[in-house]
């Protein structure tokens, strides 16, 4: 299975781990899954830190670069995930995650959250 990771899983797997729900760390470590990141969680990690978050300091770069290593599949935003979000209901406020949504929904993955709002979407998004 292809699973996209929203922003902050990403950033707790990325860290010791320890953060993680266990279901979320249960399909993270089996290794028949495919785990994918999008290029606008990056994004969002840039800007956030950028902006003194706490829950956002890492370097985006050194992310990346991690994520690769480790086999992650880089999603690219495209423009016909851009139009999807137009047709999402506004149940969550935040358009990075409304484009977590759309990117999952478009390319038929399954979108792993901790967040419950996020999980209210309809399609490939799994509460873990």
């Amino acid at each position: 299975m292809r699973i996209l990771l929203d922003t902050h899983l990403l950033l707790w797997a990325a860290d010791d781990g320890t953060r993680l729900p266990a279901k979320a760390r249960a399909l993270i470590s089996d290794s028949r899954n495919q785990l994918v990141y999008s290029a606008a969680s990056l994004w969002e990690i840039a800007i956030k830190s950028g902006l003194g978050r706490d829950d956002f300091q890492v370097d985006p770069r050194i992310l990346r670069r991690r994520l690769v290593e480790n086999d992650y599949e880089e999603l690219a935003v495209t423009g016909e995930h851009a139009v999807m979000v137009d047709g999402l209901p506004s149940i969550h406020k935040d358009p990075f995650d409304r484009l977590l949504v759309a990117q999952a929904m478009v390319e038929g993955i399954t979108l792993l959250t901790s967040d419950e709002i996020m999980a209210q979407y309809p399609g490939p998004v799994r509460f873990v």
